[in-house]
């Protein structure tokens, strides 16, 4: 069954935990949270909820007092069968950062892994919250530089003892605009409400396709960053970089995607479902398309916000995650509402 109890201690620890300059500061509430001997088909039903209000790309196994035990990931639940306990297929010990972790340290512990989401953990391993890899990767670009602000042609930048009126102002336009745009996405799931309820085992299958197209997104921006505070993008590399990251972006899709439409096939095998083979064309098609468009993305939203004067490495996470929540859902429920 659901730790109900746990994510409420979780999301205790989350408020209590919050230090500037350390990676509590990025902290999300932590999401996804089962026992182990949860099975695929409880766990199955209530992200069927879940997902309607938050995207959950891993499950995070926990015991009675939160500490982190282990990480599933969505195809090990899309393969396993419905009576399978979290416990027999989740990732034991899963790279976690800790929450009294510097910036710079969790930067430098993520810097190879490339994952969209990051477990975060207090001394004692409990579970107190998570962090979007966009995030992480857009920090990255400020620790490459000192002279980050000045480089992407912005004028002001906030320090540690930037007064807290100047802060407020700094930060808070790019949290209503943060808003605005996770109206959008939620938007958009909302339009295929129709769909989900007739097909409901894509809902399982959302947080697939949002942590794949938001990896995509995430190594693209990184990337991107990292040459402008470098100074290495101009004009003609500019080009050259969107050109290759919606490349990387498709080949990578097609790849991901055939491994993903057998699982999804699989799955839907498993579930008596009328047309497997079609649930698996639509996963790969929607993988390809996804990715391509959340690559192209990543390269794109940091070059447009500094030709528009704003700091990329502020607001390029924002939009990156909008864009990829958006490409990766409404592909994947059009399409599977126009070939379902």
């Amino acid at each position: 069954m659901v730790l109900s109890e746990a994510e409420e201690r979780a999301e205790a620890l989350l408020r209590a935990g919050k230090t500037e300059n350390t990676v509590a500061s990025l902290m999300q509430p932590a999401v996804g949270i089962f026992a182990p001997t949860t099975t695929v088909a409880e766990a199955t039903e209530v992200l069927r909820q879940q997902v309607r209000a938050a995207f959950i790309t891993y499950l995070y196994v926990v015991d009675c007092a939160n500490h982190l035990l282990g990480l599933v990931v969505m195809r090990e639940m899309l393969l396993a069968t419905p009576e399978t306990t979290l416990e027999e297929i989740m990732i034991k010990d899963p790279f976690a950062l800790q929450r009294d972790m510097s910036l710079g340290d969790a930067l430098k512990a993520a810097l190879r892994k490339h994952f969209p989401v990051y477990p975060i953990v207090d001394a004692d391993y409990r579970l107190v919250g998570l962090v979007r890899g966009a995030e992480l990767f857009a920090n990255r670009a400020i620790e490459l530089s000192a002279q980050a602000g000045e480089m992407v042609g912005v004028e002001k930048e906030e320090r540690l003892f930037t007064p807290l009126l100047t802060s407020l102002k700094l930060r808070h336009p790019w949290l209503q605009v943060n808003l605005l745009t996770a109206f959008v996405a939620a938007a958009v799931v909302g339009m295929f409400e129709d769909t989900l309820s007739r097909l409901v085992i894509l809902a399982v299958f959302l947080p697939v396709m949002a942590g794949q197209t938001g990896n995509t997104g995430c190594q693209a921006l990184a990337v991107a960053l990292r040459g402008m505070t470098l100074g290495e993008v101009n004009a003609d590399s500019a080009r050259h970089l969107v050109r290759k990251e919606g490349t990387l972006g498709f080949a990578n899709g097609l790849l991901v995607g055939v491994t993903a439409g057998a699982g999804m096939f699989a799955y839907a095998l498993m579930q008596g479902e009328a047309d497997p083979v079609w649930f698996g064309i639509v996963v790969l098609i929607s993988m390809v398309l996804a990715c391509t468009v959340s690559g192209i993305a990543g390269a794109l939203i940091p070059l447009t916000l500094k030709r528009l004067g704003a700091d990329p490495a502020t607001a390029s996470s924002i939009f990156l995650t909008t864009m990829s929540d958006v490409a990766s859902m409404g592909v994947f429920l059009g399409l599977a509402t126009l070939l379902l």
